[in-house]
């Protein structure tokens, strides 16, 4: 079996690429084509895109540009206790709201 045949037989509704091909994609062709194609495959299955490792406005950009879903990484925020996200989850959304930053894009 091949390890994507997996997508198929379980019941997912995400698939989500790991921040060592988003870290650089700006740079490389290689993995921003493997990144594009795997945006394309999500779509085409009717999953969820999340891109993992966001570090810089140009990844979250060329993203957003390739149509991912939603992201995740350094970019937004470093990784917090529970104590501290409620705050920081609170803020982020404000912010959203008012378009100083992309968080999510909706289907």
């Amino acid at each position: 079996y091949s390890s994507l045949d997996y997508i198929t037989k379980f019941p997912i509704d995400t698939l989500k690429i790991d921040k060592s091909f988003v870290s650089d994609m700006e740079e490389n062709p290689a993995h921003d084509s493997i990144v594009k194609a795997t945006i394309a495959l999500a779509h085409a299955l009717k999953l969820k895109f999340v891109a993992e490792g966001i570090e810089t406005k140009g990844q979250l950009d060329r993203l957003v540009e390739l149509g991912c879903d939603e992201a995740q990484g350094y970019f937004f925020s470093e990784p917090l206790p529970a104590d501290r996200f409620l705050q920081w989850a609170c803020n982020y959304q404000c912010e959203a709201k008012t378009g100083k930053v992309i968080v999510s894009k909706s289907s």
